[in-house]
């Protein structure tokens, strides 16, 4: 059966693809995708490769694919991973982390993260937080109030 996409490596990309593997260095999915990339630029069936590399036929097939239509970065690296987008922006976190910087309001010796929380909502910066997320945001810049 003829396969779809075929994987015909320049000199120069196998020996690319044998430095990466030689070095050792690269996270093994990276460096399982060389091996790929090498067996089925031998002609090795899918079958081989699948049973050679214990991976999945997909695999192989998506990397093949990615090769044929991306090119050998693409076919090697992560693709984008679509994730939750940050619930507060640069600008809000500045503006939270400024305020556990200040001074504690009247009666209180330090902020708390209730106390910030509830402050950044009185204060409009955003529209509901949890003491937790404030927690996370203060983490991030090293500030602790724990």
């Amino acid at each position: 059966m003829q396969k779809i996409y075929t994987v015909k490596l320049k000199p120069q990309e196998q020996e690319c693809l044998k430095k990466l593997i030689s070095s050792g260095t690269d996270k093994a999915r990276k460096l399982t995708r060389c091996h790929i990339l090498l067996m089925a630029n031998e002609q090795k069936t899918d079958i081989q490769i699948t049973e050679s590399l214990h991976v999945a036929m997909n695999t192989v097939f998506r990397i093949r694919q990615r090769y044929a239509v991306e090119g050998l970065e693409s076919a090697l690296n992560e693709q984008p991973r679509s994730g939750q987008p940050p619930k507060f922006s640069g600008k809000q976190q500045a503006k939270i982390t400024a305020i556990a910087c200040s001074k504690a309001p009247e009666g209180r010796s330090r902020w708390t993260l209730r106390l910030l929380a509830d402050k950044v909502v009185e204060l409009d910066i955003v529209d509901s937080i949890s003491y937790k997320s404030v927690e996370n945001i203060l983490k991030k810049t090293n500030l602790s109030l724990t």
